[in-house]
């Protein structure tokens, strides 16, 4: 049975978007504290941390779906030299799919098109499985960028200018 990945631009206040971006801050509080979440701590993450910067002109939000279901999302924030991914999510039952490759993919190349030809991402410890992806796909550990209060690590990747990576079917 082949999967399907489709991946879309949207605004991050979208509600298929909201729904993502909400699970994604509950799977980080509740890992970093490492207990269930209490009322109101995902609502105060969102309002700590807002995704407006992840719409145009100043970045991006995409969303995938596999096999037509809400899958998982990922966001890109346009700096002066390069450009920032975050909010890299997949739902559970989602994972271990490719759908992590079509994400980062997909960011990269609209990256390029853009004219974006380094992306950086700081992440936590505790998020391991989210360090194995990037280091997978080629990015690299460099010295502390932001002083983010839950950055633990750092990496970038340039882009190269041409567009020789196949593209992934995106809608």
């Amino acid at each position: 049975m082949t999967t399907t990945w489709t991946v879309a631009q949207c605004h991050p206040d979208q509600p298929d978007a909201v729904t993502l971006l909400e699970e994604y801050y509950e799977e980080m509080v509740r890992r970093y504290h490492r207990r269930p979440v209490r009322p109101g701590e995902v609502e105060a993450a969102m309002a700590d941390d807002p995704s407006d910067d992840l719409a145009p002109p100043t970045g991006f939000f995409l969303i995938a779906h596999r096999d037509g279901q809400l899958a998982g999302c990922a966001g890109l924030r346009h700096r002066p030299e390069w450009a920032e991914l975050t909010r890299v999510y997949l739902r559970p039952a989602h994972r271990g799919r490719g759908g992590g490759a079509v994400l980062l993919t997909t960011v990269e190349q609209r990256a390029r098109a853009n004219g974006i030809h380094r992306i950086r991402l700081d992440t936590r410890s505790d998020l391991v499985e989210a360090r194995a992806l990037y280091a997978r796909h080629g990015y690299r550990e460099i010295p502390a960028y932001n002083g983010g209060v839950y950055a633990e690590h750092w990496f970038e990747k340039l882009l190269p200018s041409d567009l020789t990576t196949p593209p992934v079917r995106a809608k």
